[in-house]
């Protein structure tokens, strides 16, 4: 017999701002009838991928279907394939680890058949900065972005590459909340940038990465198939956001936390108390976005219309795995979700940390924003 909950929680949808509740509810199915979840994934029935890993961060995929996975406090890229045990093939030189910071966000080339990049975002002792090395010469880093300010919090650091094949990366304001608002700081911001570190001329502020402001502590960047982006951030004390990134935009940060209406600032789509939520990583996939929860334990998935419209939030995997830091739709269609067990702030099962995979039985084509799902301009390095 399967069995699936759905929490009973209170949430702020803001698309036309107003209370939603998800009603609780139990249903069991007899026999073999499988209850699907959001986006038609088996939650009930997991496949482990990986055990054993420590504080998983970033995740990415190789055009052969295996993953990387940045270890956040060891400093290492590990390579994940379902059955095999996880081989390390890098260890990136000069991360700086302690409190939220070390080895974080990992993307691949979208052009990864060509070029063979992997992209790192990771800590120093003295900055924040993106990397990118190839696996035959994992020593070898070139620097593309660097000197943004660090701290033991709210760093940020995921990384992901958008459908035009720019590398979007969301980073913190280091602590210090007036990073977010001042245009003359990279942190506090989601930056855009050319796969060579380069600025694109159509950035909104000239000479800028800084492509949308106003943020504590993005850690998730997923697109939906018409090309928006969603972006999920920590609140402080009181609300946790989903946002829909537009050039140029104000997210408010420090002088808004949640829903506005002050027309200088673009209000979240959803919010949740931290208790709830403090959201990291997130994906988009059958018409749903999914948004990985630390504190919350959970895996909060969010219905998305294709006018943009958003759904009410429904839980998933309530308390079944602990913290979950990274959710990546697979080129597959399977979903990976990564625990954050062993990150200081959980506690850690003898198997944790842990990597995920629920399927749907059916394959789908790559989402917006994989590696290999869109064409990028040859002429960008």
């Amino acid at each position: 017999m399967r069995l699936r909950a759905v929490l009973a929680v209170a949430v702020l949808v803001t698309g036309g701002l107003g209370t939603v509740t998800a009603e609780a509810e139990a249903q069991p199915t007899p026999g073999p009838v499988i209850a699907l979840g959001a986006g038609g994934f088996d939650f009930a029935d997991p496949e482990v991928v990986a055990t054993g890993l420590d504080v998983p961060w970033g995740l990415d995929f190789l055009p052969d279907g295996s993953a990387l996975v940045a270890q956040r406090d060891l400093g290492t890229v590990v390579r994940i394939r379902p059955g095999q045990p996880p081989v390390q093939v890098a260890r990136i030189p000069g991360v700086v680890a302690g409190g939220e910071a070390g080895l974080l966000g990992l993307a691949v080339s979208p052009r990864y058949w060509l070029d063979r990049w992997v992209y790192v975002c990771f800590t120093t002792a003295s900055d924040i900065r993106i990397t990118r090395f190839r696996l035959s010469t994992p020593q070898a880093q070139q620097v593309i972005l660097s000197g943004l300010t660090r701290a033991s919090v709210h760093d940020g650091g995921r990384i992901a590459f958008g459908p035009d094949g720019l590398l979007y990366a969301g980073i913190g304001d280091a602590g210090v909340a007036s990073n977010a608002q001042n245009l003359a700081s990279r942190n506090g911001k989601i930056l855009r940038i050319r796969p060579n570190g380069g600025i694109p001329a159509d950035n909104p502020f000239p000479g800028s990465p800084v492509y949308s402001y106003g943020h504590r502590n993005v850690q998730g960047l997923a697109w939906d198939p018409r090309g928006r982006l969603f972006a999920t951030e920590f609140g402080q004390a009181t609300w946790d956001e989903v946002n829909v990134i537009v050039r140029g935009g104000n997210y408010g940060w420090p002088i808004v936390e949640g829903p506005s209406s002050d027309p200088r600032f673009r209000a979240p789509v959803v919010v949740w108390p931290p208790a709830q939520a403090s959201p990291s990583g997130a994906a988009f996939t059958n018409g749903t976005l999914f948004v990985a929860a630390l504190r919350g334990t959970r895996l909060w998935t969010v219905p998305v219309r294709a006018s943009g419209q958003v759904g009410t939030p429904v839980a998933e995997l309530v308390g079944a795995y602990g913290r979950l830091r990274t959710v990546v739709a697979a080129p597959d269609g399977s979903l990976w979700v990564a625990t954050s067990n062993r990150d200081a702030n959980g506690t850690p099962a003898p198997a944790d940390d842990r990597i995920l995979r629920f399927t749907t039985g059916e394959r789908q084509p790559p989402p917006a924003g994989r590696a290999g799902s869109h064409a990028v301009d040859a002429a960008q390095p």
